[in-house]
């Protein structure tokens, strides 16, 4: 049995990396097991809120105003469609909502005002609610969690040596600042990167030595493969392999073992078998719905299938599943 680990090192996380895989997969799966049921896959839905025409430059967006990806514009929705869209995804299975905005950092002002209602009115259907809105200061991060927000969304993307190369209008630290004012307002990280920017081995590495090195480990760990968008600077990037994808979810999975490692962009890509293996190797959340903000996505017949073939179940609204691990644990 894997026992539990202190501070990780750098040196620690390459050699837990680079394990050869089938062992890494053997550990992974044990870890799972350990602190989740084997059986149930949380499942989430992300509705673009606000799309397009981001100020930032990151190289793998359609959103993004820089790029010319003949992304149609959408203004900020009002609050009445997103609670129906989380009526409607509540229905379909989901558990947790979350509401993503193309925005280089939070906005002041009536539109943030119009996101607090729909966190509440979100909230209030007994859903997880979780935003992605850009950076935060320190005030809205304890606004969003007043209005009762249960994650916030923040993806590092890649290690630090090499994010400069991906994005230019912001820094590694605006990141890592609003990580921290997330974490400080008592609301869960979610925090991961993409899988297949051009990055090495030793970014991949950088990444989740960061990711394990940060003062409250993310509760969601989302591992997306990247999914070249023509327009965008990374377009002709080749596909990742699903190897690739299932050792940074193995070893995730045994760096943050409580957390939801999730299984995200890119996995319209993925066969029925290239999937089992990743929720083999620690994934047990994915999201649901045919797209993923403005990319392709397995929809929800897919999604049911491949659950009836595996037999695997969505996991619990969140108060239940600390009564179902702890049962397990007996």
């Amino acid at each position: 049995m894997e026992m539990e680990h202190g501070p990780w090192t750098r040196e620690q996380v390459a050699q837990l990396y680079h394990t050869p895989l089938l062992e890494l997969m053997h550990r992974a799966a044990a870890v799972h097991r350990q602190h989740h049921a084997p059986c149930q896959i949380q499942v989430c839905t992300l509705l673009s809120i606000k799309t397009g025409g981001c100020p930032e430059d990151c190289g793998y967006c359609s959103q993004s105003a820089h790029h010319d990806t003949g992304l149609e514009r959408q203004q900020l929705l009002e609050p009445g469609a997103v609670v129906e869209a989380a009526q409607r995804a509540k229905e379909a299975g989901s558990t947790r909502f979350c509401m993503g905005a193309a925005w280089r950092q939070a906005r002041e002002g009536a539109e943030f005002e119009q996101v607090l209602e729909m966190i509440r009115q979100v909230a209030a259907l007994d859903l997880e609610v979780c935003c992605t809105l850009g950076m935060l200061d320190e005030g809205q991060a304890l606004r969003l969690k007043e209005a009762g927000l249960h994650a916030y969304n923040h993806n590092l993307d890649t290690g630090p040596r090499f994010y400069d190369r991906v994005v230019s209008t912001r820094t590694y630290e605006d990141r890592l600042q609003t990580l921290g004012h997330v974490s400080r307002a008592g609301i869960s990280v979610c925090c991961g990167g993409i899988v297949g920017l051009g990055e090495s081995d030793e970014d991949r590495i950088d990444l989740l030595h960061t990711l394990a090195s940060l003062p409250t480990p993310p509760e969601s760990v989302p591992v997306n493969a990247l999914v070249p968008i023509a327009g965008t600077p990374l377009g002709g990037q080749p596909r990742v392999s699903v190897w690739e994808m299932v050792r940074m979810i193995a070893a995730a999975r045994i760096l943050f073992p409580r957390a939801m490692v999730r299984l995200s962009a890119g996995r319209d890509q993925l066969s029925d078998e290239a999937q089992a293996l990743c929720f083999l190797a620690g994934a047990n959340s994915i999201f649901s719905g045919e797209k993923l903000l403005t990319t392709p996505h397995p929809g929800q017949a897919k999604d049911a299938q491949l659950f009836a073939l595996l037999g695997l179940e969505p996991r619990p609204p969140h108060e239940e599943q600390a009564a179902t691990t702890s049962a397990m644990q007996r």
